[in-house]
């Protein structure tokens, strides 16, 4: 026996012949057992982690994928809508990115714009006129292209009409 505790444990009596070697044998088995459950787990660990790094790539390809389709559906909208603005007399401010800018466009195209029937959109470093409506789904793709929109104002509603309307205040009330 190679091992002095089992030779120690012999000697006392306290073990038999036979259980030192199927101790020894069960040793053995689990060593020979645990080996390739190592190399199995690392293969099935690295095949997790590709798998894993394979999901990630494939969602940044379709989110790469998704944006170019919004922006090619956003320059077909401002390009099929913008109206020409060409032989302008008027300007039209507005801020973009914490900078005054300026376009050119008709008188009738500002009061447009500032009615909330057409919109600023910024399209390839410049600036475009679109229909409001055409703004609204632009939006819907990235809000950040549309610069201006006013909101058309709705007509006034009624006010409610007042409950204590009927009950004057009188003038010589003392709080």
């Amino acid at each position: 026996m190679a091992n002095p505790l089992q030779d120690q444990l012999l000697k006392a009596g306290l073990v038999k012949p036979h259980q030192i070697k199927k101790a020894t044998k069960e040793k053995r088995q689990a060593q020979r057992g645990n080996a390739p459950d190592v190399v199995a787990e690392q293969a099935r660990q690295t095949q997790q982690h590709k798998a894993e790094s394979d999901r990630d790539r494939n969602r940044e390809q379709v989110a790469e994928r998704e944006r170019k389709a919004r922006a090619a559906q956003i320059r077909q909208l401002i390009e099929t809508q913008r109206q020409a603005r060409s032989g302008g007399d008027s300007t039209f401010q507005f801020v973009d990115a914490g900078k005054v800018k300026k376009i050119t466009m008709h008188k009738a195209q500002r009061a447009q714009v500032i009615n909330g029937v057409l919109a600023v959109v910024r399209f390839d470093q410049a600036y475009e006129l679109v229909p409001a409506a055409t703004a609204e789904k632009i939006v819907q793709r990235d809000p950040g292209c549309v610069v201006v929109l006013n909101a058309q104002s709705a007509p006034q509603e009624k006010p409610e009409t007042d409950p204590y309307a009927d009950y004057p205040v009188p003038d010589d009330l003392m709080w």
